[in-house]
């Protein structure tokens, strides 16, 4: 399913992006932005951009990595809100 018209990228353009994000970053954290960036496009007008989210958080890569949930309840010296 084309995701993007400006840009033609399909649901399995951004997953496949995903995936290759993670596997080649497991601790890196996927936005839109990276996703376009890997894809070697830019966002045009914006109105994908709910259905591009919706999209992404289809996938399994999307997670926060473990290393980096939590982070706000164990720096020492910080208290959590």
């Amino acid at each position: 399913m084309i995701v993007c018209h400006c840009n033609a990228i399909s649901d399995r353009d951004i997953h496949a992006a995903m995936d290759w994000m993670r596997a080649a970053d497991p601790e890196t954290i996927i936005t839109p932005g990276k996703v376009y960036r890997a894809l070697g496009k830019k966002p045009d007008c914006g109105g994908c951009l709910p259905l591009f989210m919706d999209t992404m958080g289809r996938s399994d890569s999307l997670e926060v990595p473990l290393i980096l949930r939590n982070l706000r309840r164990t720096q020492p010296g910080r208290t959590a809100k």
